[in-house]
């Protein structure tokens, strides 16, 4: 049974070029999770909820950027991104 508490740390996967490209080759997975999360919160989270063993993890702040939208500006929102890297033999399943 999986606590809600592991739920909401991960926000989503992110699926870019460059983040299915480091999954095919080395293993490694991008998530977005949130900014007040920590890396044992993270590490705990992925390994309850997809049942896998997780070898490292890195993470980045990223800052709001500066948008527009007619006269109307703003700025995005910030969040944490998190790469994790599984052990050898590990996969996981996102769709």
């Amino acid at each position: 049974m999986t606590d809600t508490k592991y739920l909401s740390i991960i926000l989503g996967p992110i699926t870019t070029e460059k983040s299915e490209n480091e999954k095919n080759s080395k293993n490694k997975y991008t998530f977005k999770v949130i900014p007040k999360a920590t890396k044992l919160e993270i590490k705990e989270a992925i390994e309850k909820i997809f049942k896998v063993k997780v070898a490292s993890i890195s993470t980045i702040n990223v800052k709001p950027k500066k948008k527009r939208v007619g006269r109307y500006g703003g700025y995005t929102n910030k969040y944490k991104k998190a790469i994790i890297t599984l052990k050898d033999g590990q996969t996981l399943d996102l769709g």
